[in-house]
């Protein structure tokens, strides 16, 4: 029996999220379907972080304990005969026995799609944000640096404990244009954990300020919970970027020193 670590890609259009529920369709209830042809017995699989409804990955982190007596590429295959059109394993290694995806990770990355049109593109808008009025992109580029650091991010998601912190550092956000499509647009972000819904938020956000709805400074502000006097009225637009629109790329962990190997 070992702990095996998994890299999961999918299209979330069809999921109702990652997490298992009782009879909606889910990314870790297709899997554990998978692995229970396997001769799995386990009660549930770990994930790195759940992701809405809509949401897809090409970097979900999964383990689970596996009597498996071949090579980890045959274990790839064998998941793959078996999981939907619509989900697959990258990769699968065997790590620490102690390892979790979700508590052992120090950062994660998403990266979010949209473009500015103003007439609905079906093909597209599979995995875009259809964005318009039109924006002002040197506003929506500029916006994405405010973010960057330690801050307080409870205006722009919850925390996923009922007494967890709202604090987030972030090291990268950025937004940069599609080398094939100038319309389009991606923002990259990655932090050491997100708040429930934060990065919906966070672009909901920019593209108000690129629209002209709202200022980077009263971003800012909300940031630093420092509003003057003659700003109370200021107000961070309410919203959140559609769901379709946001990908969960990567999930990272500390390097193991080669003495803590486990004959990988």
């Amino acid at each position: 029996m070992a702990r095996y670590q998994l890299t999961l890609s999918y299209d979330g259009t069809d999921f109702f999220g990652s997490q298992r529920q009782v009879k909606p369709r889910t990314v870790q209830g297709e899997l554990e379907g998978a692995l229970r042809n396997l001769g799995w017995s386990g009660r549930s699989i770990l994930i790195s972080g759940r992701t809405d409804t809509g949401v897809h990955a090409t970097g979900q982190v999964a383990a689970f304990d596996l009597d498996w007596s071949h090579a980890d590429s045959d274990l790839v295959r064998a998941l793959n005969a078996s999981l939907p059109a619509d989900m697959a394993v990258r990769d699968a290694r065997v790590v620490d026995a102690k390892f979790h995806p979700r508590f052992d990770a120090t950062s994660r990355r998403y990266r979010y799609r949209l473009f500015c049109q103003p007439l609905r593109d079906p093909i597209r808008e599979r995995f875009a944000w259809r964005v318009w009025p039109a924006m002002n992109e040197n506003a929506l580029a500029g916006s994405a640096r405010v973010f960057l650091g330690t801050h307080d991010f409870s205006a722009f998601g919850s925390p996923t404990t009922p007494k967890g912190t709202t604090v987030r550092t972030v090291m990268k956000a950025e937004w940069t244009q599609a080398r094939d499509a100038k319309d389009e647009w991606h923002f990259e972000v990655q932090a050491d954990a997100f708040l429930y819904r934060m990065v919906r938020r966070l672009v909901f956000v920019q593209v108000a300020v690129a629209q002209g709805k709202v200022s980077v400074e009263t971003i800012a502000r909300s940031l630093a919970k420092q509003v003057p006097a003659g700003k109370r009225s200021e107000k961070i637009p309410a919203g959140l970027a559609p769901a379709h629109g946001l990908t969960l790329v990567e999930v990272t962990y500390a390097e193991k020193r080669p003495d803590e190997s486990i004959g990988q």
